[in-house]
């Protein structure tokens, strides 16, 4: 088999691990926690990082008029089709062996990725703007407008008395790899057809 080919199948087949280790992971740091709070986002479900840690989230975001994190939101259904559609796709794409649809399914696959970011952006953004206006705590911006609690899509932010980091766990980091392995693939297939 052409490396090429072997490339391609191996970089897709590596988007299987998005369905045993979590995709995303958000974390609370704040002084009433010696144990950080969080939670593990999968592309199926969210879970707790320890015991109860969703429940505790759940609890504080109460006070200041944040929505509950849902059991299941209607992401939870489609992304397991589309990325055992890819997989799927990628494998064929792989035996086949044409190089040039090993860069067509990296666009199609990073055009996915970046919806889901986006989507991922506007669910925090309604999660943490969208706060009941009959909140027990009510907290405002120096301008006096509301004071908005929206973890960061990436990286660390200080959020009243929390610090929330944000960032890709295991499952993002193995698609990533794929992703790299498929665009490998296509520059050794150009290569092994002028050969």
């Amino acid at each position: 088999m052409k490396k090429s080919k072997l490339l391609m199948i191996v970089g897709s087949l590596l988007l299987l691990g998005l369905f045993v280790f979590p995709l995303w992971n958000i974390t609370l740091e704040a002084p009433q926690y010696p144990i950080p709070l969080g939670m593990d986002i999968h592309i199926n479900k969210f879970e707790d990082t320890h015991e109860f840690d969703i429940k505790n989230i759940n609890l504080m975001n109460h006070y200041v008029g944040m929505q509950y994190i849902p059991e299941t939101i209607p992401e939870f259904k489609i992304f397991p089709w589309a990325v055992g559609i890819m997989v799927v796709l990628g494998v064929i794409i792989g035996l086949k062996g044409n190089y040039k649809l090993f860069l067509a399914w990296f666009i199609v696959m990073s055009v996915l990725g970046i919806a889901g970011m986006y989507d991922f952006y506007l669910w925090e953004h309604d999660y943490g703007h969208n706060l009941n206006p009959k909140a027990i705590m009510k907290f405002t911006n120096p301008d006096g407008s509301i004071m908005g609690f929206q973890p960061p899509l990436f990286g660390s932010k200080d959020i009243l008395n929390f610090k929330a980091h944000s960032y890709p766990r295991t499952g993002a980091y193995l698609m990533f790899i794929g992703m790299l392995l498929t665009v490998v693939a296509f520059f050794v297939g150009k290569k092994e057809s002028k050969s």
